[in-house]
């Protein structure tokens, strides 16, 4: 078992082994190799004694480790603000000694079932029948010699499955030189029904740990607890856990809802309560916050303290979060009205980073940090991207550069889309699904391009906000999903003008297409716009493309606009005659967030790249796109914290971070904690690329992918623009549907059966839906 402890400590110490320590002003952090405490004024906190709510890890941190593994104990440890508890579930073996698991039951949270085939059994537990493996009937050395933990919740990482052994709370206890534990004691009636004695064990444990909470359901036991002679008063303190409302307490056989309204009654046997989230802040069926309960008064009010439950970073909670976990903390804790005393969390270096680094300054103003941030769409995770309300919404939130990727009208009107395609930006899908058509130099399946539609027809299509995680269940704020309006170029120029201190992006592709096959000068209408807006000369213009040849143009015309090469996708090598070459024409580049720290085929991440120091040796800016704040837009090792992944990529040197969630990335370099003179409790912590795959078992990893060849001079650049070819724009003109350009060719007439058959079997889908 010490092996194992050593083990998971050892991951958790090399992975933390460095440190960000920034100095204002510069992108280079340099690190240091073990986290400080800083001590400061205290914050003045609405918790019942006025002290900063506590972090308590439930079972370690099982957003990543098995539940109750020394390596998730380890981590809340490392990424913990100092005072973290370290929560057990507590569970009795056959003699009556105790062992640290999620669950009453092995076989969800162990490889108890294959170890021990024969031992299923069935048990009454609170009154339910229950098949399965259960604790008390094995001797603690039958599960310390032979299970080991598995992952219980199974869309979780399972590469540290079987591990990690079974942990006594002494252990637990003991991983810090002065231990914090808290023990939850989840059914005590049933290990009473057995002849086990949970109070029995606490006593006959005391000379190796005293916990400092012990929580409890079941009121019968907390109160036997308080009349044990041998209970320490002074450093225990008993909290009444609080179950769903429809349950019933087994002592008082009243349902949890009816004991809300007893506090005082709690209060004659309890220092605290302990309740699911919903119970101080509930959530509509819709997903969005309702008004807070008065719970949190209510019980400071009875001189109880309140500690909540049900947090976790990789679930979905509520639309009013946007996904950022720490907002949801700081709704918790740093509220005008309450503070909950403490949050019982599977993903405790979230909740530490917002108690102890973001409500510290609620706030602030200046960047502590000089990364800039480039908003994805605008703030693209609220509203459709591109919109006026997502580009007002980006300023708000403290982007440096809100960004523009200009599209051209078949009218000639230039306006601000992601891409050409109108598909999965706007409501385009039913309004001009005869205009579909493939134009594979622009992307490899059918769309509704904007160069085949009018200004006046976009116009009519409602924006569409774009869910690239919808597959995982993960939906951005249905409320606006169709918020918001489109802007021509001149009108995104217009906004940003109001706001002298944020700069622009202007992304140009496709540039030779539109040229050559639709007559349309997608660079003179940017030059024009760019003219005609007459810019605060402060602010920052930067011009992106894809293209070489784009960026030359810029670079002749317009030498102080700042040029950036897009690499849309992962790069893994840049040699000095590819950066000489990108120097020609670009002063930075854009690249995928894989290009820095490449992803395995688990997720994790697997080691760093030198792009970052290649490009800058040339004196090229790298900033990184990719960010947001969903949990499946990160690999496994940033514990699912938006927080963690921006100090660990701003920790490699990149120069700017584009991102969908400006407001975050603005929390984040504004916080005291990116300041090593900061006076916050701790500072944000950058992870080790690739310490966690060292650590895997080889045996359990899938095949690795084939590395990325280096970039090529001829990878980068491109050739010079075509003309711009006015006949085409004529003959475009003239087909009023903008359709196949001409009568009855063949090509003609095969794009008008395509569009028969797809609109034919879009009717059928309108008819069987509404027939059910």
């Amino acid at each position: 078992m010490i092996r194992e402890l050593l083990f998971g400590l050892l991951l958790l110490h090399s992975s933390l082994a460095k440190h960000l320590h920034v100095h204002p002003g510069n992108n280079k952090p340099t690190r240091r190799t073990r986290l400080q405490a800083i001590t400061g004024p205290g914050k003045k906190w609405l918790t019942l004694h006025g002290r900063e709510p506590l972090v308590i890890a439930q079972g370690g941190f099982p957003g990543l480790f098995p539940d109750s593994s020394g390596a998730g104990y380890a981590a809340a440890i490392a990424m913990g603000v100092i005072g973290t508890l370290k929560y057990c579930n507590l569970q009795l073996t056959k003699d009556n000694l105790g062992v640290c698991l999620p669950n009453v039951k092995l076989d969800n949270c162990t490889n108890a079932a294959t170890r021990f085939p024969k031992h299923q059994r069935r048990y009454s537990v609170n009154g339910r029948d229950i098949d399965g493996w259960f604790p008390l009937d094995f001797t603690i050395d039958e599960i310390m010699k032979e299970i080991r933990l598995i992952q219980n919740i199974y869309s979780r990482a399972s590469v540290f499955d079987f591990v990690y052994p079974l942990l006594q709370p002494d252990s637990v206890f003991g991983m810090e030189p002065k231990g914090h534990l808290w023990l939850n004691v989840q059914n005590d009636a049933f290990w009473s029904s057995h002849q086990l004695n949970v109070i029995r064990y606490i006593d006959e444990s005391k000379q190796y740990f005293v916990a400092d909470y012990i929580s409890s359901p079941e009121i019968g036991f907390l109160k036997a607890m308080a009349a044990s002679k041998t209970f320490d008063r002074i450093r225990t303190k008993l909290v009444f856990r609080f179950l769903t409302l429809v349950e019933v307490e087994p002592t008082y056989k009243e349902t949890y809802g009816a004991l809300l309204k007893k506090l005082a009654m709690i209060k004659t046997f309890a220092s605290g309560i302990f309740v699911p989230k919903n119970y101080v802040w509930p959530i509509g069926k819709d997903g969005y916050l309702q008004p807070a309960t008065t719970l949190v008064a209510d019980a400071h009010r009875e001189g109880l303290e309140v500690y909540v439950a049900g947090f976790a970073s990789d679930t979905f909670s509520s639309y009013n979060y946007s996904y950022d976990p720490e907002v949801e903390y700081l709704q918790f804790v740093d509220n005008s009205q309450f503070s909950v005393d403490g949050v019982v969390t599977e993903f405790p270096g979230s909740a530490s980073n917002a108690i102890a680094c973001l409500a510290q300054s609620p706030k602030p103003t200046k960047k502590v940090v000089d990364t800039l941030i480039i908003s994805h769409n605008g703030a693209s995770i609220d509203y459709p991207g591109c919109t006026d309300l997502a580009y007002k919404k980006a300023i708000d939130d403290g982007a440096d550069i809100i960004d523009c990727n200009v599209q051209m009208t078949k009218d000639g009107v230039a306006f601000c889309l992601d891409s050409a395609d109108l598909l999965g930006k706007t409501n385009a899908a039913m309004a001009f699904m005869d205009r579909s058509t493939s134009v594979p130099e622009i992307q490899p399946k059918n769309g509704v391009f904007t160069f085949d539609v009018t200004w006046t027809e976009i116009k009519s299509v409602k924006p569409l906000i774009q869910n690239p995680f919808q597959s995982g269940g993960l939906l951005r704020n249905p409320k606006s999903k169709n918020a918001g309006t489109f802007l021509k170029v001149p009108e995104f120029l217009e906004l940003a003008k109001k706001n002298a201190s944020t700069g622009i992006l202007i992304g140009i592709q496709n540039a030779a297409y539109l040229a050559s096959k639709k007559g349309l000068d997608i660079l003179q209408s940017v030059n024009d716009a760019l003219k005609n807006a007459k810019l605060n000369p402060k602010q920052q213009i930067l011009i992106q493309s894809d293209d070489t040849s784009i960026l030359e143009k810029f670079k002749n015309s317009n030498p102080t606009y700042k040029r950036v090469l897009l690499f849309s996708k992962p790069i893994s090598d840049a040699p000095k005659p590819v950066t000489d070459n990108i120097k020609k024409y670009a002063d930075a580049v854009n690249v995928v967030k894989k290009s820095i720290m490449p992803e395995s085929k688990i997720y994790i991440t697997n080691g760093a790249t030198k792009i970052v120091e290649q490009m800058h040796a040339a004196n090229i800016s790298v900033y990184v796109s990719g960010f947001s704040t969903e949990t499946l837009s990160m690999q496994l090792d940033f514990y699912s914290d938006p927080y963690t992944e921006l100090v660990s990529f701003i920790a490699e040197g990149i120069d700017g971070v584009i991102t969908d969630n400006p407001k975050t990335a603005s929390a984040f370099l504004r916080s005291p904690c990116v300041d090593p003179n900061s006076k916050a409790a701790f500072v944000f912590q950058p992870i080790k690329p690739g310490d966690y795959l060292a650590q895997v078992e080889p045996t359990v990893l899938p095949p690795a992918s084939t590395p990325i060849p280096p970039l090529r001079v001829t990878d980068v650049v491109d050739p010079p623009l075509p003309p711009v070819n006015a006949a085409a724009r004529k003959e475009g003109d003239s087909d009023k549907s903008g359709g196949d350009g001409g009568g009855g060719s063949e090509s003609g007439q095969q794009r008008m059966a395509v569009d028969v058959v797809a609109t034919t079997l879009l009717l059928i889908v309108v008819f069987f839906l509404l027939g059910c």
